[in-house]
């Protein structure tokens, strides 16, 4: 079996008889149609926050037959995806061992996502903070012009 590139399998596919603009609009309104499943279930109540911001993520937990709500505090790792597949790694320290739970932002399960403080950094994905223990897995805090007390 022998592969060929995209652009010439496309290009091939063009030649043949006009049939490759109905298979691109059969397409585009597939896509289409996603977009509009996807944004209908998507939260708007999500605040802006990126990694290195320590985030407190209400999560539904079902026990038995009840539910309740746990909290998950812990710095942003990374922040992946987009849409309705966004996700974000968040981690913490638990009785000395690291614990890092990937949440999906948009999920029924996720009730509600509070940023507790902002921290300055230089990059998206922040795993070298997994080697780091202590004093040096500190992140710098990101200053805001808020009146103090609020």
């Amino acid at each position: 079996m022998v592969f060929e590139p995209v652009s010439r399998a496309l290009a091939r596919r063009k030649t043949a008889g006009g049939c490759a603009e109905e298979t691109n609009e059969g397409f585009n309104q597939m896509a289409n149609v996603i977009t509009d499943i996807e944004s209908a279930q998507k939260k708007e109540s999500v605040p802006a926050f990126r990694g290195g911001d320590t985030l407190r993520v209400h999560v539904k937990v079902v026990e038995g037959g009840k539910e309740r709500i746990q909290i998950f505090e812990g710095v942003s790792l990374a922040r992946r995806g987009e849409g309705i597949r966004d996700t974000v790694v968040v981690r913490k320290v638990s009785n000395g061992v690291g614990v890092e739970r990937t949440f999906l932002v948009h999920s029924p399960r996720v009730d509600k996502i509070e940023v507790m403080r902002r921290a300055k950094v230089r990059r998206a994905k922040l795993y070298y903070l997994r080697s780091r223990v202590g004093k040096a897995a500190r992140l710098k805090e990101l200053r805001t012009d808020q009146p103090a007390g609020k």
